[in-house]
């Protein structure tokens, strides 16, 4: 299996085990997530650099803050490319990024539904 997108051990410590908080925290970064991914976006398509590497340093906390790691990482490297001034490859970053937060609702949507259960 490829590496957990969320890693549920060390996000349950952030929140001392509280599972319904836990849930709650996964509601907000994704409404978050959406807000920030257009700006990431516009900023892209616009070259706005200084913007890339603001919204990429914010997701990146952000996904750190749940322990998604591999977004968290994918966040990095796009911060790290718009410090550099690099703007080739951050399409592919973004796309990245885009897919691991696909994943990110699917395992919020899971975790959900076994604390229903």
């Amino acid at each position: 299996m490829s590496e957990e997108i969320i890693d549920l051990k060390d996000v349950l410590e952030r929140v001392q085990g509280d599972k319904e908080l836990l849930a709650e925290l996964f509601d907000i970064y994704q409404e978050d997530f959406l807000v920030k991914r257009q700006a990431l976006g516009d900023a892209i398509t616009a070259g706005d650099i200084t913007k890339i590497k603001e919204v990429a340093h914010s997701m990146k906390g952000s996904s750190g803050n749940i322990s998604a790691k591999p977004l968290h990482a994918a966040c990095l490297k796009l911060e790290m490319l718009a410090k550099e001034g690099k703007t080739d490859g951050m399409q592919e970053v973004a796309s990245a990024i885009d897919g691991y937060f696909e994943r990110i609702k699917v395992f919020a949507a899971n975790f959900k539904k076994e604390l229903a259960g």
